[in-house]
């Protein structure tokens, strides 16, 4: 019976927010509640007005982490090391902006 109720909360489909886990209906996933309730240290009460989500969504997810985390935490962590790499290969406008400048006064 509680697994009939978070599978009304939390659904996955493959194609749609990467096949991971996430609010039903929405593209929300439950990786983006566990960071903002467990980084952010945002509430499950804050996360649902500022996301325009059922209280009961919320909780869901939450449930849905804890009975998953280290699946969702490798997935966290692989997602930080992606973007880590892409920072390294990728420079802002702004950088660049100041790297010609200071070759500029070099002349």
């Amino acid at each position: 019976m509680a697994s009939d109720k978070l599978a009304a909360h939390i659904e996955i489909t493959p194609g749609i927010a990467g096949g991971r886990p996430r609010v039903s209906g929405r593209r929300i996933t439950v990786q983006n509640i566990a960071i903002w309730h467990e980084r952010l240290g945002l509430t499950p009460d804050e996360i649902a007005a500022e996301h325009d989500l059922s209280l009961a969504d919320v909780h869901a997810a939450l449930a849905y982490y804890f009975d998953h985390r280290d699946e969702i935490d490798r997935a966290i962590a692989a997602d930080e090391s992606w973007i880590a790499s892409v920072r390294k290969r990728t420079s802002s406008p702004l950088a660049r902006k100041v790297k010609r400048r200071a070759g500029r006064g070099k002349r």
